[in-house]
């Protein structure tokens, strides 16, 4: 027997409710047309739903399980329409994130925990590329959101940039490095010791050889390449190596107290970190509101890493 959902739900409701009246306005309805549900409910199982004489309304036995069927249906109705109502507001839902390893790694995935601590019903989904392969995931609508170093130019068609964090490089060592004690480090020290490559792909790459050439060496030693941003850190704590790392993953490892600042200058790139997104619109609510709790945590966290830089690197 196929009985009509809804006429259970307002079953569920009017019982709940103590009364037809009651239930009809819990439910938005006009008291005839419930009364009219109940009715044709009734028909359709061919027994009577209440029982006849008592005040509040009393279910029989079938009216009680069917009210218990209803109930689960209501419920449903409810979580459905919260679902539909957490996705248009951004509150619940996914986002789609990719960025490249090392700001993802030291920055980003702290971020996340933050935001999830205040959007708790909202899923991220990470994941990691370089520049072109995340525009390239953006542009298909693979990701919603990546976290790429760009220069001064304007990026692909279709795409937009919202910059975050100025670029700004440094030379990392481990606490405790032998070039900390000297009381003024020249470029061509950097020289005498081994380094750590960045990843293939990486903006990092094109940085140390601009270095390179600042410090005229042909080459510098390189004895550690391919490795996740822990596993840099890992390997620097216990050896003498020297790597380029923007300053805002030092600094997000600073409380650790196992890599540190180089106080060298070195030339700067000419980019910056930020979101890129499709530039049109409309974007996935929630992950509007993931970009919004990003851009505000960048805006506090520029003073306290120019803090950082003029304190520790220059100690002024």
């Amino acid at each position: 027997m196929k009985l009509n959902e809804r006429h259970l739900m307002q079953l569920a409701a009017v019982l709940d409710a103590g009364g037809v009246s009651e239930g009809a306005a819990s439910l938005g309805l006009t008291q005839p047309a419930v009364s009219r549900s109940l009715a044709m409910l009734e028909a359709r199982v061919g027994e009577p739903l209440f029982r006849k004489g008592r005040r509040p309304l009393q279910p029989t036995e079938l009216g009680r399980q069917l009210a218990v069927q209803g109930r689960a249906i209501l419920a449903a109705s409810r979580k459905a329409s919260e679902a539909v109502e957490g996705f248009r507001s951004g509150t619940a839902g996914t986002v789609r994130v990719g960025g490249v390893p090392f700001f993802m790694d030291a920055m980003i995935s702290r971020m996340v925990a933050g935001f999830q601590n205040a959007e708790p019903d909202i899923h991220v989904q990470q994941s990691y590329g370089n520049q072109a392969e995340l525009a390239a995931a953006v542009r298909s609508g693979e990701i919603d959101l990546a976290v790429v170093p760009m220069g001064q130019v304007a990026p692909e068609r279709g795409l937009e940039f919202i910059e975050i964090l100025p670029g700004r490089n440094i030379v990392a060592c481990r606490t405790g490095h032998p070039l900390l004690r000297k009381r003024r480090i020249e470029t061509r020290d950097v020289g005498a010791f081994p380094w750590v490559a960045p990843l293939p792909g990486s903006p990092l790459l094109a940085d140390l050889q601009v270095i390179l050439a600042s410090v005229g060496l042909s080459e510098l030693n390189i004895r550690y390449s391919g490795g996740s941003l822990m596993s840099v850190i890992n390997y620097m704590a216990d050896t003498d190596a020297l790597a380029v790392l923007p300053h805002s993953v030092v600094f997000a490892h600073r409380r650790e107290n196992r890599i540190t600042v180089l106080p060298l200058d070195i030339p700067q790139p000419n980019r910056a970190l930020g979101l890129l997104r499709r530039s049109a619109g409309p974007h996935p609510a929630a992950a509007e509101r993931f970009a919004a709790h990003v851009i505000a945590a960048f805006e506090d966290l520029k003073h306290l890493i120019k803090r950082h830089e003029t304190a520790v690197i220059w100690g002024s």
